[in-house]
């Protein structure tokens, strides 16, 4: 039934009707506090039966990897299967390979976001998460194979006994920068995104010594909107900084190989190879992950199988690209008539003793994932794992055919030689898997899997555009069938979908529930909130409203009754609420720019007086004062260091960390980070007057008004 112009003219002075809403990203919760509850209580409640056994599993193997790094330190590199010419083997395999894994994290929390796609607000928080953990890994493997294991402090770029600095015009260098560059931005953008949501378990907790853990990581988050003015744009900036860095860290990573004259290695195609290829494989990390926990904590109203689709498609995107790169490679070598780099590839792909891992990188990364152009493949989640299991293999396989089966036929017949891995080799490389694992279980139990303020954010209650509207405006009702395989677990024990818009409902065939409204108080509100150890005056007078609509139209009220000093406290943010209590735009950009100035000016001096002037060195016939060496080193300190400014200007911003505040000895304020939406006018005010005020917030349509005592 078509929308009518006249209907929807009548409810909102618009002559034109709005498009049929989109399918909720998330399904289910009643409330803000049902979400809060059902991703906290994975934190707070036992551990399912499986979890210990899992647990013990991949920390045996983790023990198995401490065991061979260990006894490869003790004895020297020459326990692993290493040798002339595969002087590279399973060590930098499984380093590039974890450095690919930990790109998918980095694409959908920074480039996603930039981007404003919402459905990533479910999985940005795992997917970080997998960043850290499979850099971790990664770094595991410069750090033992340098051979002499104490003396890899030589890598930083420190002075040392023997006057002997670094050669910054060296890739491996680079490397060194850029994965650790990638680590600590990908590390402050985590932790930032973590704060609302640790103030949702300090809130939540039962025990004092939760309380305490979680006040301290949050460092006092509260919620207020002067604080996610400054959090929302220092989360921009840090996704700004970090978008680059998924293009610079694999590239970076590819020039250990293109920028040698290897044949098979000394290739243009690398960067943008490496970098299709990391996030082909992250995402298939990501899945291969994700689905379990999905199913085993029950979690599909929250990951819906929308989230599975749309990155499988990015799955089946980059996995083409992937393919291109490798039908390129043949191509460029057969076309450019040298004969070493077209034996290397005839070797690989037809005659030669490894074109087994040749077309088992090609079948699983090439072949395999195209089924992902049927829908049904796409969102059948046991069915998308078998695929991405796939995908994980293929991918080390893809690192193992370009380092080893380049290098063990050299230049000359006389020198070829094969590889053949130890047990030092095996053991290592599964004792990395199980600290990924393990750090992986450990992450499911002690913080939210899923960013609880984000998901809030795109929940229909948020968002309310058709909260105005009948079924007879909103437009043709979609049966669930044909969004949604699996509906079922939807629905609730009486057979109602849990959505709480009516009309969005409505718009889609489905019954709804009611909306949200303000919770009564565990006990009396009384007028006037005595704080244990106060001055005796008042702080401030408190409101609590029914949802973020209520409570943006109170305090652009608030405002233009005279009220200068308004603050609002929720549990996501929500735009419009700074302009409606009188604040302007966060001065933060400044700061992350005179980060970004210092750690250009930093690098440049660092780099140009030691190359140039304390330990002159020539490369490649490079005179001195050569700069475009220079460029990758450059650019990491400039991100580090805008990283930094940005993380300390939002504490300092934000008056953080403040463990105690005045509010909190309010009975429901607690809600504030969980499903409370509060408005507070503080004493400070010319226009404060304790029961004027408190009377006027009550006309607002406030609930639970008190006088709270500073």
């Amino acid at each position: 039934m078509a929308a009518d112009p006249r209907t929807h003219e009548a409810h909102t002075g618009s002559k034109f009707p709005d498009p049929l809403p989109r399918i909720p990203l998330v399904w289910g919760p009643a409330d803000y506090d049902s979400v809060s509850a059902q991703i906290s209580e994975i934190t707070e409640k036992p551990q399912p039966y499986w979890w210990w056994p899992a647990l013990l599993i991949t920390s045996s193997l983790l023990c198995g990897g401490v065991l061979a790094a260990t006894y490869l330190i003790s004895t020297g590199v020459g326990v692993w299967g290493s040798n002339v010419p595969v002087a590279w083997a399973f060590d930098i395999t499984n380093f590039v390979f974890w450095i690919g894994i930990g790109h998918a994290g980095t694409l959908i929390s920074a480039i996603l976001f930039l981007f404003r796609q919402k459905w990533r607000t479910s999985i940005n928080r795992f997917s970080e998460a997998m960043t850290l953990f499979a850099v971790i890994c990664a770094f595991i493997y410069p750090g033992i194979h340098v051979g002499r294991f104490w003396y890899v402090w030589f890598s930083i770029p420190l002075p040392n006994a023997n006057h002997i600095w670094q050669n910054f015009r060296s890739p491996l260098l680079w490397d060194f920068f850029a994965i650790s560059t990638y680590f600590t931005i990908s590390l402050i953008f985590w932790y930032i995104g973590l704060l609302p949501d640790l103030g949702t378990l300090r809130d939540r907790a039962k025990s004092r010594t939760r309380q305490m853990i979680f006040g301290f990581l949050s460092l006092g988050w509260r919620g207020s909107t002067r604080h996610w003015r400054h959090y929302e744009v220092a989360y921009l900036m840090l996704a700004g900084l970090s978008t680059p860095l998924v293009l610079s860290v694999h590239s970076v990573v590819s020039f250990d190989f293109a920028t040698s004259l290897i044949p098979g290695w000394h290739t243009t195609i690398f960067p943008p190879y490496f970098v299709a290829g990391a996030i082909f494989g992250g995402f298939a990390m990501v899945l291969q992950c994700m689905i379990p926990a999905r199913a085993a904590y029950k979690l599909e109203n929250v990951v819906t199988i929308k989230h599975i689709d749309v990155m499988c498609k990015f799955i089946l995107a980059t996995g083409t690209l992937v393919g291109y790169a490798y039908c390129m490679e043949l191509f460029i070598a057969w076309f450019s008539g040298n004969p070493y780099e077209w034996q290397t590839f005839k070797n690989r792909a037809f005659d030669g003793d490894y074109t087994w891992a040749y077309w088992v990188m090609m079948t699983c990364n090439l072949f395999i994932p195209q089924v992902f152009w049927i829908r049904w493949c796409r969102q059948t989640p046991w069915f998308v794992l078998i695929i991405v299991t796939f995908v994980n293999v293929g991918m080390w396989y893809e690192r193992f055919v370009i380092i080893v089966q380049s290098l063990h036929h050299d230049f000359l017949p006389g020198s070829w030689g094969q590889f053949h891995p130890t047990w030092v080799d095996w053991l290592q490389m599964i004792g990395d898997f199980g600290l990924f694992f393990t750090f992986t279980l450990l992450f499911i139990r002690l913080l939210p899997m899923v960013a609880i303020a984000e998901v809030k954010g795109v929940l229909p209650m948020a968002n309310p555009p058709y909260s105005h509207l009948d079924e007879e405006a909103a437009g043709h009702p979609i049966p669930p069938s044909e969004f949604h395989p699996d509906e079922s677990y939807l629905k609730g024990e009486d057979g109602e979908y849990p959505t709480p818009d009516h009309a969005l409902a409505a718009s889609y065939g489905l019954p709804s529930r009611p909306a949200t409204e303000v919770k009564p108080s565990p006990e009396p509100v009384p007028a006037f909130i005595p704080n244990p150890g106060g001055t005796g005056k008042p702080w401030g007078v408190v409101a609590e409203f029914a949802n973020g609509s209520d409570l943006l139209e109170a305090a652009k009220r608030a405002l233009a009754a005279g009220y200068k000093h308004l603050d609002a406290w929720t549990p996501f943010y929500i735009h419009g609420m700074k302009e409606a209590i009188g604040r302007t735009r966060s001065r933060l950009p400044l700061f992350t720019l005179a980060g970004a100035l210092t750690g250009l000016a930093t690098a440049a001096s660092l780099q140009f007086y030691l190359m140039a002037y304390y330990y002159p060195t020539i490369v490649g016939g490079k005179e001195y004062r050569s700069w475009e060496a220079f460029v990758p080193v450059l650019f990491e300190m400039t991100v580090l260091f805008a990283g930094f400014f940005t993380l300390f200007a939002l504490i300092g911003l934000c008056g953080l960390p403040k463990f105690f505040h005045p509010l909190d000895s309010h009975p429901t304020f607690g809600r504030a980070t969980q499903g409370g939406f509060f408005l507070t006018i503080e004493a400070a005010d010319a226009k404060f007057n304790p029961d004027e005020t408190r009377a006027f917030l009550e006309s607002l349509g406030g609930k639970h008004v008190a006088v709270v005592e500073a």
